[in-house]
């Protein structure tokens, strides 16, 4: 008898700038806070979350895999257009982030909306205390942003490429995104 295994991918190197943590999510124009929402993606956002879109995952195949759930950032107001993304695991003693990408109108000199990558780290930081992990996160970072995400979002190398978000880290961001 044959067992055939799905081989997972290899990990994919977070490299998002974390462009400023908010409150909320800020119209970089006028400075104006907008409250959010995070929810799980559903098939409808698949359809629009697409590169010939802008966006530069593949999030189709990242809902494919059975451990991991990827959510989406919205506006309260505007619940059907999609800010950014986040896919996550929850492990035995802590959340893993898998990947994180801005809305692609969130990117670059002309973004709409700063604090969104800081907003999602956050969410995931508040499922890992919700799972009884205490907060910690964790994630494979590129090697030129290591001190980025030490300074920004007060994360700590583990070894390798590895990061993470410690308790007192995570209530910093919890703390500020969801009062």
């Amino acid at each position: 008898m044959y067992v055939w295994m799905v081989k997972p991918p290899s990990p994919v190197l977070v490299s998002i700038e974390i462009d400023k943590l908010t409150n909320s999510i800020e119209q970089v124009t006028t400075g104006a806070a907008f409250e959010t929402n995070v929810s799980l993606v559903s098939p409808a956002d698949l359809k629009t979350i697409i590169k010939a879109n802008g966006w530069l995952f593949n999030w189709r195949n990242e809902v494919k895999y059975p451990a991991r759930q990827v959510f989406k950032l919205t506006l309260m107001d505007e619940p059907n257009q999609l800010q950014g993304l986040i896919s996550i695991e929850i492990k035995a003693d802590h959340v893993f982030m898998h990947l994180i990408e801005s809305a692609p109108f969130n990117l670059g000199k002309n973004k709409i909306y700063v604090g969104v990558p800081g907003n999602l780290v956050a969410h995931a930081c508040r499922l890992s205390f919700e799972h009884g992990h205490d907060g910690y996160l964790s994630f494979v970072s590129k090697t030129k942003l290591f001190d980025h995400y030490a300074t920004t979002l007060g994360a700590t190398r583990a070894g390798g490429q590895t990061m993470i978000i410690n308790t007192a880290a995570a209530l910093v961001l919890t703390r500020k995104y969801f009062n």
